[in-house]
């Protein structure tokens, strides 16, 4: 793999768009619960699986290093003594680690599923009833 500015764009994007996916799923989780959970899972696999279609391995793993600083950022103290990810319920253990194995899981998809090269042709397999020396009584 050859580095060129579009891959560093890429993957400057993907982090932008990592730390947006983090910032919103922690604040969605608790929302409505369980299905902010189930959302924002989904939103972390949808953007993990697009980073990796964008630009290849390097850009996702700028969306995960987004994620993972955000998440683990939003899930410390704050000032206040809020959090927004409580350790106590499930709730911000599911998504704690359940935002880090969705993204790694998009990793582990098939190459070819992003490939942009068509795919070789099918030989022709023979039509049933056309053997060698037959007439074509199709007509």
């Amino acid at each position: 793999m050859r580095f060129s500015v579009a891959l560093l764009g890429k993957t400057v994007l993907t982090v932008g768009v990592g730390f947006v996916v983090g910032l919103i799923g922690t604040i969605m989780h608790r929302s409505v619960q369980p299905w902010g959970l189930v959302l924002a899972l989904l939103l972390v696999l949808t953007a993990a699986t697009t980073a990796r279609a964008l630009g290849g391995l390097v850009a996702w793993i700028g969306f995960v290093a987004g994620l993972g600083v955000t998440v683990l950022a939003l899930s410390q103290e704050g000032p206040g003594g809020d959090v927004l990810i409580p350790s106590g319920p499930k709730l911000g253990v599911v998504w704690l680690v359940g935002s880090m194995v969705l993204a790694v899981a998009a990793m582990f998809l098939p190459r070819a599923w992003f490939s942009d090269a068509p795919r070789p042709a099918r030989p022709a397999r023979p039509v049933a009833g056309d053997a060698v020396g037959e007439p074509d009584t199709t007509q």
